[in-house]
């Protein structure tokens, strides 16, 4: 563990040395990478550095213990002893938390696709009761949403919205959401008072930048036609919406929102980068889960991972055995306590798979 924090710090530094280096600076890229890297290890090296500083103090407070002192005075040092000790115990914790490998995807920008799935008109309304959601969890914390494309019912809801969700550490939050949502509720339709069960399948993708994934032009197949819906006088007289496929996953991004040709295909491009990004991704997050499953889900969007009652109020998370009485609350965005047990739950998890075998 020691040997793991001093090769922190050792990298650190050199990375202190890059960033100095007129080649690095005169490298956008490089520039980029260098310092958020170390960005990412700062929280890490200093808490290191506080807690040799603190072990060092540790230790001449102790070798003090033994010189013959006054009762008053070692008073004093015993006091001193203990407060260092129990700081030692809250560092040692803090540092286990820093050490768990960081998702790389976490200070993203998220791209969300959520659609209605079994149950009809019922089914697409609680595809619009999750995208409210979502947007007012984004609002309370400081996040930017932009629709890229909806496609809505005549009941108000949605077959199918996509959405992006502009703001650091979007993705470390809002990546749990991935899977099969279920509604257990008495549809406004519903004469006889029965209560209904609808589901809907939330997709959450980090946004993703030419530098990660290379998708080049040879590859990709572009269709343009005339938009559908609503539009105004545009629709169905001006090839604007563009499609655009993968050819060689056969992944698809369609859009059709902006009256600009150009734009749609600039909206459809960062879609498709990201589909294909997020496709890479599962390929390998399935090889890992086939040796050891992950602490909160697969994260497939087929899994069932959460169920919201209406009758009894009630929100339950069937990964982890969450339930609370707060349905009402959660639909307006109050996410918070929802999303901060899952992550305790992944750390945990994370934890003793770092600590197995390895102590401070």
């Amino acid at each position: 563990m020691f040997d793991r924090l001093q090769s922190v710090e050792d990298r650190y530094d050199k990375l202190n040395e890059m960033l100095s280096d007129p080649t690095v600076i005169s490298d956008n890229n490089k520039l980029r990478e260098y310092s958020k890297e170390q960005s990412d290890l700062t929280d890490t090296v200093l808490a290191y550095r506080q807690y040799k500083e603190a072990k060092e103090q540790y230790q001449e407070a102790r070798e003090m213990l033994d010189d013959k002192l006054d009762a008053d005075m070692r008073e004093m040092v015993k006091e001193e002893v203990n407060e260092l000790s129990r700081e030692i115990e809250e560092l040692e914790e803090k540092l286990r938390i820093l050490l768990i490998p960081k998702d790389p995807n976490d200070d993203k920008n998220v791209i969300m696709e959520i659609r209605g799935a079994a149950g009809g008109d019922e089914a697409a309304l609680f595809a619009g009761d999750l995208y409210r959601m979502y947007s007012r969890f984004a609002e309370s914390q400081g996040w930017k949403t932009e629709v890229i494309e909806a496609s809505t019912t005549g009941v108000g809801g949605y077959k199918e919205i996509i959405f992006m969700i502009n703001g650091n550490g979007a993705y470390s939050k809002m990546k749990y959401e991935n899977g099969a949502h279920r509604v257990q509720r008495v549809p406004e339709t519903e004469s006889g008072g029965r209560i209904h069960t609808s589901t809907a399948t939330v997709a959450c993708l980090p946004e993703t930048e030419e530098v990660e994934i290379e998708i080049h032009d040879k590859d990709i197949r572009v269709d343009t036609f005339a938009s559908s819906g609503p539009g105004g006088q545009s629709v169905n007289t001006t090839m604007s919406a563009v499609r655009l496929t993968h050819i060689p996953t056969g992944i698809v991004a369609s859009i059709q929102d902006e009256k600009s040709q150009i734009k749609n295909k600039e909206k459809a491009m960062k879609l498709l980068r990201a589909r294909v990004y997020d496709k890479f991704q599962r390929e390998v997050q399935a090889e890992y889960d086939a040796v050891r499953k992950s602490a909160v889900g697969s994260g497939d969007r087929s899994e069932r991972i959460r169920t919201y009652n209406f009758p009894q109020n009630r929100v339950t998370d069937h990964r982890i055995g969450l339930t609370i009485q707060k349905l009402d609350q959660i639909l307006q965005g109050k996410l918070d306590e929802v999303v901060e047990a899952l992550i305790m739950e992944e750390q945990s998890q994370k934890m003793e798979t770092l600590n197995n075998g390895e102590n401070f």
